[in-house]
């Protein structure tokens, strides 16, 4: 067991340190409040991060949070991922690769009644991290002048989620989140004589209910789930200064404040078992229309996000001689329609993804790696062309720490 909790030191450390390496530089992550975070960086990441049906029975699954009353009783679960990116940008005229590696999530589970399950987290939400360089007129002259905006931080979620098992087939969930960060835009000049900074940090709460069904028709172990995430206003403050090469601060205003609208979103999901395999089926819908002021250079439309994926369990012997689960292998595929319009063009991305999770001899510990490979953007529609490939690693730790002992 020993063994155990020094890989997992190890991952949190690694994470720790990745975290604050940036390098990605999405272009498209400048609009809005940047990349939101639509993958699931959990088991569920090779099926096309599908799983809204699926019960958490062997992790913890965050995409329902009703799927946490399908923990089993004494036993508590500890997980946490990291991901790396590769990305190659191709335009009309030129084309730009680059990487980085980061943590994706950190979460623990119990089951605090045998109908009452319990998961804490902290997941992104959203990413900025870009720079573009522009050429600037100087007003009352015929003088033009590089610049360069770069932007950088994100949103977090951190999240106390809790289910109850209504019936023998019913579960309900809500999850309690608050979701915060701060948004950094740097503006200078080419010879960095002097520039300027825009500072804001974000917070608000928010809350996602959920219904999960679980049933059997045959040989047919089936499932349905529903999720609803309550729109939100994030509430934001910062400051706004203009500062010289040396950071010597010339103009600071410190009372800059905002507000940004989170829509509702609807989730739907499907799942069906027979003998060793697994279909899952997921649907998700974000109605952005109306909401916070679009500029000219892009446009809030409706997200939608379709998501499935198949996945093979061999059976085995555990240490007891009990069968349990064994190695799964996992194939998926999702198309996503992005929250932003770019030139009168929505962003859609396509990926196709593969998982593996493979038990420790105990099967107290998982590990779990996930591939996918995509494209976001089409460079044919005179947009920037994201081609990336995501690897995403995954350990969770399942032990029975509330477990006691009889004496005879």
């Amino acid at each position: 067991m020993m063994r155990i909790y020094i890989t997992l030191s190890i991952v949190l450390i690694t994470t720790g340190r990745a975290a604050a390496q940036k390098g990605v530089n999405s272009l498209y992550s400048a609009f809005g409040i940047g990349d939101l975070e639509e993958r699931d960086y959990s088991r569920n990441f090779g099926v096309g991060s599908a799983g809204i049906a699926r019960p958490s029975g062997q992790f913890l699954n965050e995409l329902n949070p009703a799927s946490y009353s399908a923990m089993p009783m004494q036993m508590f679960y500890f997980e946490a991922s990291m991901a790396g990116k590769s990305v190659q940008y191709n335009s009309s005229n030129n084309t730009q690769s680059a990487g980085d590696i980061g943590f994706k999530r950190f979460a623990i589970g119990f089951k605090a009644h045998e109908r009452w399950g319990i998961s804490v987290g902290l997941m992104p939400y959203s990413r900025v991290d870009y720079k573009m360089l522009n050429t600037t007129a100087i007003e009352g002259t015929t003088e033009n002048v590089r610049n360069a905006v770069e932007g950088s931080g994100g949103l977090n979620r951190f999240y106390i989620s809790n289910a109850v098992r209504i019936t023998k087939n019913f579960s309900a969930g809500l999850s309690s989140g608050v979701i915060f960060g701060p948004l950094t835009t740097v503006d200078s000049l080419a010879n960095d004589a002097v520039h300027t900074a825009h500072n804001q940090h974000y917070r608000n709460l928010n809350f996602t209910a959920g219904l999960q069904y679980q049933g059997k028709i045959g040989e047919w172990q089936l499932g349905a789930g529903a999720t609803y995430r309550f729109a939100t206003t994030l509430s934001g403050s910062g400051d706004f200064s203009i500062r010289s090469s040396d950071e010597t601060i010339l103009y600071q205003d410190k009372s800059t404040s905002a507000e940004y609208r989170l829509p509702s979103q609807l989730g739907l999901g499907l799942s069906a078992t027979s003998g060793n395999i697994t279909w899952l089926a997921d649907y998700r819908l974000q109605q952005w229309e109306g909401l916070n002021a679009g500029k000219a250079d892009f446009k809030y439309v409706n997200s939608e996000r379709y998501s499935g994926g198949l996945e093979y369990m061999f059976k085995r012997m555990d240490y007891y001689g009990r069968e349990t689960e064994g190695i799964a292998l996992q194939a998926g595929a999702a198309f996503h329609k992005g929250y932003i319009a770019v030139k009168e063009q929505p962003l859609e991305d396509f990926s196709i993804s593969a998982g593996v999770s493979i038990p420790t001899r105990t099967g107290h510990l998982r590990y779990y790696l996930g591939l996918e490979g995509g494209q976001r953007g089409r460079s044919a529609k005179g947009l920037v062309q994201e081609n990336y490939f995501n690897v995403v690693l995954h350990l969770s730790l399942r032990d029975n720490w509330f477990y006691k002992r009889k004496e005879l």
